[in-house]
């Protein structure tokens, strides 16, 4: 039974920093949003950025000295892309707007990012942005699964090094049924619980949630799991780019293999996903 560690959440967290003559306060998402629909050239049709309390709330914790990561967690919002503006020095909108066009419309026009939070303390203003959670519907959940044996499979065509180990190509993998059921079962237990581990709240192994689901008799099962990629996409990348998740993904032992996820948005990672892997004997 192969069982690689988990794969963790990967955040990635831009912080700006802007010294900024003094000037008069006004609402500076209207200044932001200024200067995203107008202020920076671009053709593509752009919504402004809406207001959200936990955003706001990070912003805060920002001020006072916490990490963007630590602050969003502790705020309960969860994203897939954030950014973090700091602005030193007590300013206008004008201004705000001026600067911020000039020199952050790469982050400022970036499509994923859709709300925002600020707070002031003085003359400096701390801003977050962030891509809410898109979360697949229920209905799409075999479209889901199908885009990463997509993906899998066009890895095990192409063979792959993972880590110091180079594979050659294999076979592709058959979507199981059954082996789905035990992957959205242990999906479903990591978000209700919040945990992520391979091992179940009840004490259950992948051997033991493949045997339980009906799979029969097998001669090799194996695990991937996932916390925080929000879309089959990043799932499949974060197990291709870890060297002992890659193996299992590209091990011509395995034939067979379920793919499932769940969600809880009050968790810290948000997105739970599990592959497992076998072939019966």
């Amino acid at each position: 039974m192969k069982i690689p560690p988990p794969l963790a959440r990967l955040t990635l967290a831009a912080g700006l920093g802007l010294a900024l003559a003094q000037g008069a306060g006004a609402e500076v998402l209207d200044s932001v949003n200024w200067a995203r629909l107008r202020g920076c050239s671009a053709a593509a049709a752009r919504v402004p950025l809406q207001n959200n309390l936990k955003l706001q709330n990070a912003a805060g914790r920002l001020a006072g000295g916490t990490d963007l990561q630590q602050a969003l967690a502790r705020v309960g919002y969860s994203g897939s892309q954030f950014s973090a503006l700091h602005v030193s020095g007590a300013v206008n909108d004008a201004q705000v707007s001026r600067i911020l066009a000039a020199n952050y419309c790469h982050t400022l026009t970036d499509p994923k990012l859709r709300e925002f939070g600020m707070v002031r303390r003085g003359a400096e203003l701390w801003m977050v942005l962030a891509a809410p959670v898109a979360v697949p519907a229920a209905a799409d959940a075999d479209a889901v699964s199908r885009h990463i044996l997509d993906l899998v499979n066009t890895a095990r065509a192409a063979g792959r090094r993972c880590g110091a180990k180079y594979f050659s190509p294999v076979a592709p993998l058959t979507l199981n049924r059954i082996l789905t059921s035990a992957a959205l079962a242990h999906s479903r237990d990591m978000a209700v619980h919040a945990e992520f581990d391979h091992r179940g709240h009840d004490g259950s192994t992948p051997a033991v949630r493949v045997a339980r689901a009906g799979y029969g008799k097998y001669v090799i099962v194996g695990e991937n799991i996932a916390a925080g990629p929000m879309t089959p996409a990043e799932a499949a990348a974060g197990w291709l780019a870890s060297p002992a998740h890659c193996e299992n993904i590209m091990d011509g032992r395995f034939r067979e293999i379920g793919i499932a996820y769940a969600a809880n948005l009050n968790s810290s990672a948000g997105m739970y996903w599990t592959q497992d892997f076998a072939t019966r004997r």
